[in-house]
């Protein structure tokens, strides 16, 4: 049968009502059947299910039932048609397995190829997770058929029916290889040209089309065998090598689809098993010279996207995509350069050599294609050439889409924090594009290249403040106009002529609707309390009485508070000038250890022994918890599923604290008050013996908690502990050793403890310790599953630990200013060091906030300068031991590696000598 094509109506030709279909089934019924009116009728029933039409229960199965009546007709055509239409019903309907014995007869081998691969896929759509061992030979069958188009649909099909029955389904992974080494039976299309002259030299210059056999059925063959073994990292390992990494059947998988999968399978298996990285390496590199473009490129993503991936290993990769870029496809053009683009967020350096061929791409007819080519030229090029590609972008900006548009922002976002004196022109586009149509997510990506222009280049404050009071006046978007009245309320009264910007942040309350007006309030407050002119104080103060007869209760209130703050410097401070705030998980905590702790009933709660956060880290910390009613607001909202929020340290001090409680030898300690944020790795994650560590603290003790893993299947490990010998001036005394009675490979990490008593408890004991795993080994006998009576004492060397000042300090943000000169009368100390292994002063910052584990302030993690820099600190000492703040000045030299001259105040002078002994 035969549709014509109407120009005019399109699709809706086979577009009829719902109720009319259904009333014309009855043709299904007729005697005898008209298979080009049934034909036309199963279209436009196939037709209503793709627009989005929706079938009751009854309705469906009423159709069901009517198509099966079709089986009668021999019309091989309209056998396809039932098929078709009853895979796409049987989700629906009801009681869909009773037509099983009419699918089996259109399988048997004796019957004509085009109905069997049809009956393959509609019965894996009909049968259930119990019916699937009764047509199990029927699937293995067709598995190693020699038709490619049964053996396909047997394997697609068996792929699919994986989730219902996997233990069935695995019995025939000796079919599915079969199938992945079979010769295929029927020819495909030519893959076009390729690199490999390239890389050889043998050739010069266009493409030459090759003939090849296409191996369909090992593409799905690959794809089932993957399911099969997903669980088995040594399988897929040994599936990659035999087929693809210089295995004897490295020339039995032929199709490039195939081959790209492997591809991707070696990749996988070089993230998790470094042990084969030079293997699937070499492996990836001969794919390069394959006849298949696409095999090409996926071969030279896979290297580009290498862990720890040198230049000099992206030399052949980069030749690869280069000779894309030139390509006259537009498909490989576009896969060459993004694949580059990804590659610049890196390696630049490596990329560089392409400039010339992504030049030549700018002004592409296809701007997806331009528009990655200019992007990562930002990203590659040098200072001079910031000025043309501005130019350039300019031109082609209203002729892409949102996405791509995304793409171009954050490239210039990253190019402003790379050259910083060129800040002028990219916020003159930055500004320029906010002014043009675009949904929520490309504005939002232009607001925050223009926050972090504001946050790390000082000299464009004033300009980039100014484009977004203009950009907030015709605002559509709710949520990003509160953001941006919230940054105008911190980076406005630290200009030069703030009053400026009082006269938009107030146009807002009149304006807008109510969540702007109150986040408009706040604004005009800080302006009020942070400007030291008091005409300015004054004048907000008139602003804030007129909010007062605002209809929204939220605007009135917080008109109301900060009127009384305005009046009151205590508020002030407390309210406004006071950068930090209290971690509500951290406070809940430590009320909960205090109500625990029968000692601490005689004095009060100290508050200021709970660590606080920026502002910022509670409003993220709350709203990983909620979502925002911005969110519900912000006219782009996605309906993804949020991703899981990573435990914060005060949630696993919970944990920790509550598994220490349920140790009987450990219950006189007392609550802990410190525990370590994240376990310390002493082996690596691939060893026999896996052992993390967990260090906690209690007011006289320190306790060790080693969480052990067996991986060896076939052993059990007993009486499992760790002998720890500390260094002679630890401090610590050992008290007693808890050990794991048991240890298999199916009961995950158990933990063994060993407990020390702190010699002084008012002092900080640190030093290193020795650590050896010990346990008695026993075979585990593979007929009963039962473990030996006889085992062997073992031993196994674990890496050395640490005891030091970060294992008795909270990070705590507070404002370092103010409260350095606090503690100016204070304990002092003050040295210099030489980190000589420090490479630079990014690499001197880290290690310091890693070693002291204290709060970086005021954005010092992140040096500005090569040569000179100062990194602001601040702790909580656990136990009593108050605040510490330090001031490390850093310069460095190349070749002489970091000075640097550590000041640090604190409560006590103990606290002073453990900051410095860390060093």
């Amino acid at each position: 049968m035969s549709f014509k094509k109407d120009e005019e109506t399109g699709g809706m030709t086979f577009y009829h009502d719902k109720s009319t279909v259904i009333q014309e089934a009855r043709a299904f019924n007729e005697s005898p059947i008209s298979p080009r009116k049934c034909r036309a009728l199963l279209t436009r029933i196939v037709y209503l299910l793709y627009v989005g039409e929706t079938f009751t229960t009854q309705e469906a199965t009423t159709l069901f039932f009517g198509v099966t009546k079709l089986f009668q007709h021999k019309d091989a055509a309209l056998r396809q048609m039932v098929y078709l239409v009853i895979k796409e019903l049987s989700t629906i309907a009801e009681d869909v397995i009773m037509v099983t014995s009419s699918i089996m007869k259109d399988m048997q081998p004796n019957l004509e190829v085009v109905y069997r691969p049809n009956a393959i896929r509609a019965l894996a759509r009909i049968i259930d997770a119990q019916s699937v061992q009764s047509v199990e030979r029927f699937f293995k069958s067709a598995l190693v058929d020699r038709s490619s188009s049964i053996a396909s649909a047997s394997l697609i099909s068996s792929y699919h029916l994986f989730p219902l029955s996997p233990a069935i389904i695995k019995r025939w992974s000796n079919e599915a290889q079969e199938a992945v080494n079979a010769k295929a039976v029927s020819s495909g299309g030519g893959y076009g040209g390729s690199a490999s002259a390239y890389l050889s030299g043998g050739a010069s210059g266009g493409y030459q089309a090759v003939a090849s056999t296409s191996y369909i059925m090992q593409y799905h063959a690959l794809g089932l065998l993957y399911l099969m073994r997903e669980k088995d990292r040594m399988a897929i390992t040994k599936m990659v090598q035999q087929l693809g990494a210089g295995g004897k059947g490295s020339s039995v998988v032929r199709n490039p689809m195939a081959i790209c999968m492997l591809i991707r399978f070696a990749r996988k298996v070089m993230d998790e098993d470094p042990n084969v990285v030079k293997q699937m390496h070499e492996y990836l590199e001969g794919l390069l010279r394959h006849k298949s473009d696409m095999v090409n490129i996926e071969a030279a993503r896979a290297i580009c996207e290498m862990r720890h991936v040198s230049t000099g290993d992206l030399f052949r990769p980069v030749a690869v995509l280069q000779l894309f870029l030139s390509s006259p496809k537009p498909v490989l053009k576009f896969a060459a350069i993004k694949t580059l683009s990804k590659l610049a967020q890196t390696q630049p350096a490596a990329v560089a050599a392409c400039n010339l061929d992504m030049e030549n791409l700018i002004t592409d007819s296809n701007r997806s294609i331009a528009t990655y080519a200019i992007t990562t030229l930002l990203k590659t090029g040098n200072e001079a050439s910031v000025d043309r590609l501005m130019k350039q972008i300019s031109s082609f900006m209203a002729d892409i889409t949102d996405e791509f548009k995304i793409i171009v922002v954050d490239a210039i976002r990253s190019l402003c924090l790379k050259f910083p004196a060129k800040q002028a022109i990219m916020l003159s586009f930055l500004s320029g594009v906010l002014r043009d149509e675009g949904g929520y997510d490309f504005k939002q990506a232009v607001v925050e290249a223009i926050f972090d222009m504001i946050k790390f280049i000082k000299d464009c404050r004033e300009a980039a403040l100014a484009h977004l009071c203009e950009f907030i006046e015709d605002c559509e978007f709710t949520k990003l106009s509160v953001r941006i009245l919230h940054l105008l309320g911190i980076e406005g009264p630290k200009t030069r002529n703030p009053t400026k910007f009082i006269r938009y942040i107030y146009n807002r309350v009149v304006l807008e609707n109510a969540v702007v007006r109150a986040a408009a309030v706040s604004s005009l407050a800080k302006f009020g309390v942070c400007v030291e002119d008091q005409s300015v104080m004054k004048s907000v103060g008139v602003l804030l009485r007129r909010c007062l007869d605002d209809v929204d209760d939220e605007v009135r209130d917080r008109a109301a508070m900060y009127i009384r703050v305005l009046e009151e410097k205590g508020l002030a401070d407390v309210f406004v000038r006071e950068e930090a705030t209290f971690s509500l998980a951290a406070l809940e905590n430590e009320l909960v250890a205090y109500v625990k702790d029968d000692a601490r009933h005689s004095t009060a709660f100290d508050i200021a022994q709970v660590p606080k956060v920026s502002r910022e880290q509670a409003a993220a910390e709350i709203a990983s918890s909620r979502p925002s009613a911005l969110d519900t607001i912000a006219s782009s909202s996605k309906s993804a599923e949020p991703s899981p929020v990573p435990a914060t340290a005060a949630e696993a001090q919970s944990s920790y604290a509550s598994q220490l409680a349920a140790v009987p030898e450990l219950a006189s300690y007392g609550p802990v008050l410190k525990s370590s944020a994240k376990p310390i790795e002493l082996t690596e994650s691939e060893t026999e013996y896996v052992v993390t560590l967990v260090k906690h603290i209690f007011r006289e003790h320190v306790v060790f908690q080693f969480n052990v893993s067996n991986t060896i299947p076939d052993t059990v490990l007993e009486e499992v502990s760790v002998l720890m010998i500390p260094s002679p001036d630890s401090g610590l005394i050992e008290d007693f050793i808890i050990p794991i009675a048991s240890l298999t490979a199916s009961v995950g990490p158990s933990p063994a403890y060993v407990s020390f008593t702190r010699e002084e408890p008012e002092s900080y004991a640190a030093g290193s310790f020795g650590c050896t795993l010990r346990f008695v080994s026993k075979e585990v006998d593979p007929s009963s599953g039962e473990p030996e009576q006889e085992g062997y004492n073992d031993e196994y060397q674990v890496e050395d630990c640490d005891l030091g000042a970060g294992d008795y300090i909270t990070p705590t943000y507070v404002t370092f200013n103010s409260e350095w000169d606090k503690l100016a009368s204070a304990s002092s100390v003050t040295e210099t060091f030489a980190l000589s292994s420090s490479e630079s002063l990014k690499d001197a910052c880290r290690s310091l906030i890693e070693v002291l584990n204290m709060e970086p302030l005021g954005g010092t993690e992140t040096p500005t300068s090569n040569s000179v820099h100062t990194l602001t600190l601040s702790g909580l000492v656990s136990g009593g031991g108050g605040k510490v703040l330090a001031r490390c000045r850093m310069t460095f030299a190349p070749g002489a590696g970091v000075t640097l001259e550590l000041s640090v105040r604190s409560e006590k002078a103990e606290v002073g000598k453990l900051v410095m002994a860390a060093i």
